[in-house]
């Protein structure tokens, strides 16, 4: 396992250690084969790989179920007794920040939950119980204690002040916790969660250079929870709700003077100098998002006139940002007015 550079600052930064300090605390860990820590008022323990080596810690820590989250194979003599009697979980992960972990928060938890309320203890491991491990132990107090997710990381590290999860897994956690009712009943049918996946597929395919294949499109007719919405300026049909609304900084943010202002500023559209307005894929731009191409213009499904344009690749706004991925709507080409639903 290699601490990335951007953990190892953190962990500089909550600790007070040096980069030199903490590495040498974390080799003297994996030489000792110790560093089972206990997570304040559960019956969850984190470490890493190492301590299935020792049975006796285990053994004396009453540890019932095990969850391994790291990938490849682990020493199956190792956690035998667990494997067979259906106490070991197993999630094939990297520490990297193309992983989605949030995708397995809901198996974890409930593997938690039904060890827990049968009266046994938990270990959740990676290789080196600093941030995979973590993550799983975060998403499960975020799930039982209903805190977020900095707070339940702080708990954490209360037993055990080497954990930091990679700076993906702390989005998808902030994810989780923002929307955990919903994540709980069904994680795709959060829009939060659907725009990280799309960011991620069109990081990867821009890598590729290649347009990227997109799962999910946004709404344009449900009005129900959206301030604005933008109209095509020619034949009125509805383009886009503030749902599916992109934000970007400007150099100097606009002075609302007006209540009208203050809902523009809200949705991210109010932008000086700005002449786009800057989206998340819409279900009725699909024909032409899924051509492959890298970049292409957008025209209004109903009456066919250009409305704005998309490039994978990024665009830079006339306010001197650059928003990558891009697609927009022209403002000379759209009307901006607000739902009756909102009035």
């Amino acid at each position: 396992m290699t601490l990335q550079p951007a953990n190892l600052k953190d962990l500089e930064l909550k600790t007070g250690a040096s980069a030199g300090e903490l590495l040498e605390k974390i080799r003297n860990l994996r030489e000792k084969n110790i560093g089972m820590d206990r997570i304040a008022d559960t019956q969850v323990y984190i470490s890493g790989m190492f301590v299935l080596r020792r049975a006796d810690l285990l053994e004396a820590a009453n540890i019932t179920h095990i969850i391994s989250v790291l990938r490849g194979r682990v020493d199956k003599t190792l956690i035998e007794q667990y494997t067979t009697s259906g106490r070991h979980l197993h999630i094939e992960v990297d520490d990297d920040d193309d992983e989605n972990l949030i995708e397995h928060f809901q198996t974890t938890n409930a593997f938690i939950d039904k060890a827990v309320r049968g009266g046994g203890n938990v270990l959740v491991h990676c290789a080196m119980g600093i941030s995979r491990s973590a993550t799983i132990c975060t998403a499960y107090l975020i799930y039982k204690k209903q805190i977020p997710s900095e707070t339940a990381i702080d708990i954490i590290r209360e037993s055990r002040p080497i954990v930091c999860p990679n700076y993906a897994f702390r989005q998808q956690l902030n994810i989780y916790y923002e929307n955990l009712d919903q994540a709980m009943r069904n994680l795709d049918d959060v829009p939060a969660y659907q725009r990280y996946l799309y960011k991620k597929e069109v990081e990867m395919s821009r890598m590729a250079h290649k347009a990227p294949t997109i799962n999910h499109y946004g709404d344009d007719e449900a009005k129900e929870g959206s301030d604005m919405e933008l109209k095509c300026r020619k034949c009125r049909r509805t383009l886009a709700l503030s749902k599916s609304f992109v934000d970007h900084q400007a150099a100097s943010p606009p002075i609302a003077s007006s209540s009208r202002d203050r809902i523009l500023n809200a949705v991210g559209l109010n932008k000086p100098n700005c002449q786009h307005h800057f989206l998340d894929p819409i279900v009725w731009m699909k024909p032409e998002l899924e051509k492959g191409e890298m970049e292409g213009k957008l025209e209004c499904p109903k009456c066919k006139s250009k409305v704005g344009s998309y490039a994978w690749q990024g665009m830079k706004c006339s306010c001197g940002v650059w928003v990558t991925p891009a697609i927009s709507l022209a403002k000379s080409r759209v009307d901006e007015s607000r739902p009756r639903s909102a009035l």
